[in-house]
């Protein structure tokens, strides 16, 4: 399964990901209209995204089905709930005010992931999820880098900065629904951004060898065009109200 890939690299994972604008948390507090009882965090990963929702005050449930990942996010926010679990198979005590994800709602099922949330929040909970494009600044590395990436046949797909809260304005499952982009500009040394690539699910479900011919033609691109990847990072903050159904 595509969301408990990223165990193998969990540290590496923490350390070369980036993080999120304080300011994005501000902008789910005055969505939601003040500190809920819970904050409940849908494949938490190594506390990403933890980091951010935890400045909204409310205890944090984070869910996660890496037990590996688990393990450091425990390590990492020991007053958080870990519960090592699937999303599409947990069921929490009692309806959620917040149920949040971070770049977690392209690994679940498209047909049931919209559902899913529905059923576990509360009558008017607030469902956020945060998405983000890598994309590239430059457009003659662009060219060399989707070149790299098409020798081993990486698959590319551009879903635009607002996918999801397209998908939940048609699941027709949810009210008010918005989204908030902050973006930015992240500029990465060639080993730097291998290490980024190598905790990219795509990347880890490749086998060894097909890795490491992809990592050396990235290489190569990287070098050819100046030594350091400028990236675009495209990040939403998409949120939503669960519609009663009655």
């Amino acid at each position: 399964m595509a969301t408990t890939v990223f165990g193998e690299v969990a540290a590496q994972y923490d350390d070369v990901r980036p993080g999120y604008p304080a300011e994005m948390a501000d902008a789910l507090a005055g969505y939601i209209g003040g500190t809920p009882e819970v904050v409940a965090e849908i494949g938490a990963g190594t506390g990403k995204g933890t980091e951010l929702f935890s400045r909204l005050g409310a205890p944090m449930l984070c869910v996660e089905p890496d037990p590996r990942m688990a393990e450091h996010l425990r390590a990492k926010f020991p007053r958080a709930e870990v519960v090592s679990a699937d999303f599409d198979g947990w069921t929490p005590a009692r309806p959620l005010p917040v149920l949040a994800g971070t770049l977690i709602w392209h690994l679940l099922d498209p047909a049931t992931r919209c559902v899913r949330a529905h059923a576990v929040l509360a009558e008017g909970g607030v469902l956020a999820l945060i998405g983000r494009k890598h994309s590239f600044a430059d457009d003659e590395q662009r060219v060399a880098l989707d070149a790299a990436f098409a020798t081993e046949h990486y698959p590319v797909v551009d879903r635009g900065p607002e996918w999801i809260v397209a998908d939940l304005r048609d699941s027709g499952l949810f009210d008010d629904v918005r989204v908030v982009r902050f973006d930015s500009d992240l500029a990465l040394p060639t080993e730097a951004y291998l290490r980024m690539v190598q905790t990219f699910s795509p990347f880890r479900l490749r086998q060894p060898d097909a890795q490491e011919r992809l990592l050396g033609a990235i290489r190569d691109a990287v070098e050819a065009t100046g030594g350091v990847v400028r990236m675009r990072l495209e990040t939403t903050l998409n949120l939503g109200r669960r519609l009663s159904l009655d």
